[in-house]
């Protein structure tokens, strides 16, 4: 199946410069439409008015965390097919195994770059 280059992705950090830097690199893979939220929450009410094909998500945020934001996805019947990925700075083993016990496709351990960021929505969402 092939990965849509123009389904919209939305990319969560309260970080400025992580935003772009994940946005640049989704152009990089040829992605267009990426939307931006700065905390969980901010997501969830972007989530509840348009669909995404994939979230990217930093875990570390206020006032809702991206692991909060990935529970409630899953608890929402109409957002909890979405696709979604958590990047955090911290690789601890209790962070991914919460993560994907509340129901992560992916995870990435920052710093990465555009190889990793494919190879981890590839495992997801199919060859691109």
């Amino acid at each position: 199946m092939a990965v849509d280059m123009n389904m919209p992705i939305l990319i969560v950090d309260d970080y400025k410069t992580m935003l772009r830097i994940i946005r640049n690199l989704l152009k990089q893979l040829g992605f267009n439409v990426v939307d931006e939220a700065a905390d969980g929450s901010a997501a969830l009410t972007k989530m509840r008015t348009k669909k995404y094909g994939l979230v990217i998500s930093d875990w570390n945020m206020e006032p809702m965390t991206g692991y909060q934001l990935l529970k409630e996805v899953r608890a929402d019947d109409t957002l909890k097919a979405t696709p979604f990925i958590m990047i955090t700075a911290e690789s601890k083993t209790d962070n991914v195994i919460a993560a994907k016990q509340a129901g992560v496709n992916n995870y990435i351990v920052k710093p990465f770059n555009a190889a990793t960021l494919k190879s981890k929505i590839t495992a997801v969402l199919g060859d691109f």
